[in-house]
């Protein structure tokens, strides 16, 4: 009976209904307490507490995880996944040394059979320095893990952690922008043979985020623009909307604004009709600004009017500001000095 309910519970899990696997496991350390192996109680406890953790709730985990650790001078058998659990429920409670210290007990020994579950460690390792505010150790963390991924064949997951470090290294400020942009043309050379759409067009923005950072912005809009064609078998729209808006960002800055215009007007009205009326403010402002660059100064007052009340609806300060000011620079260029003072003043 307690096999059948570990087997259920396991189901459960891998069908992601949490509950059920939690009931299932409950009954099956409650019936292994009737029984005379310590042993059977032990992987009863881990089991409850690895689904606990799973399930977000880490410290009624971590109170089974304990329980189901081997005697003193006991012989433990798959102790690697008891510590990894265990470093799991710290880190969920938020105690970044002490799962540090318990998924270093779990990494193990290099060998090729476990490198996924290796790289998994590392993965989490990199999650508890962040958590520390330490992105530089993080970012090695994460590129440990994809080189470990890598050997296991596992495109997804490489491809996933290398994003990760490059987001940690741009956050750390201690790496070079060629080592940067090395990382993230490896990720992006695996994006191609992921076949779950979602996680490529994700991991395509993230790139192009990372590239605008690095102000490499004819390969963010590359990578922009292949997020965007992702979008259009399952539909996010605030996702797509801000892909637009990030496109319209990337132009402006390659100073191709005559593009730039197409990808502002379909973020605003996305934006508009999702009542995201701060990031309407934002697209507003873009195409104010491409305008005018483009000499159309009239358009760019307009724009920058409908970025000033997007921003006002908000409560959006700043952006009031930086709409006053294009305002001023648009009405002095349309020959209205008047006018031209009157919104500097505002801004001020």
């Amino acid at each position: 009976e307690i096999e059948g309910l570990t087997r259920a519970g396991r189901r459960a899990l891998a069908l992601g209904n949490a509950r059920e696997a939690v009931g299932c496991f409950r009954k099956a350390l409650r019936l292994s307490g009737g029984t005379a192996s310590p042993r059977l109680r032990r992987a009863c406890a881990f089991n409850l507490g690895a689904a606990y953790v799973e399930t977000g709730k880490p410290k009624k985990g971590l109170e089974f995880l304990l329980q189901s650790q081997p005697s003193e001078g006991e012989s433990g058998e798959h102790l690697e996944d008891l510590y990894f659990n265990i470093g799991a429920a710290h880190e969920g409670l938020q105690d970044f040394p002490k799962a540090l210290e318990c998924f270093g007990k779990a990494a193990g020994h290099d060998d090729v059979a476990q490198a996924g579950r290796q790289a998994g460690t590392r993965v989490q390792m990199g999650c508890c320095y962040l958590g520390m505010r330490e992105p530089a150790r993080a970012a090695r963390c994460f590129l440990d893990a994809a080189r470990t991924y890598a050997t296991a064949a596992s495109p997804e997951a490489t491809a996933v952690a290398l994003s990760r470090a490059s987001g940690s290294m741009l956050q750390s400020r201690r790496f070079r922008a060629a080592e940067i942009a090395g990382v993230l043309a490896q990720c992006r050379s695996l994006c191609e043979s992921i076949p779950d759409p979602a996680l490529r067009g994700k991991l395509y923005n993230d790139i192009g985020l990372s590239y605008s950072q690095l102000h490499i912005f004819s390969l963010a809009a590359e990578s922009f623009e292949q997020a965007l064609a992702l979008c259009g078998g399952k539909p996010d729209r605030r996702r797509e909307a801000a892909l637009l808006q990030n496109l319209g960002a990337a132009h402006n800055a390659l100073c191709s604004f005559g593009t730039a215009l197409g990808w502002h007007r379909r973020a605003a009205a996305l934006h508009g009709a999702l009542g995201n009326r701060r990031a309407q403010g934002q697209c507003f402002g873009n195409l104010a600004y491409a305008c005018s660059r483009l000499g159309n100064h009239e358009a760019a007052a307009e724009n920058y009017l409908h970025a000033l009340q997007a921003f006002r609806d908000a409560g959006e300060v700043q952006g009031q500001w930086q709409a006053c000011e294009g305002l001023g620079a648009a009405c002095f260029h349309l020959g209205d000095p008047r006018k031209a003072v009157g919104h500097y003043q505002e801004a001020l």
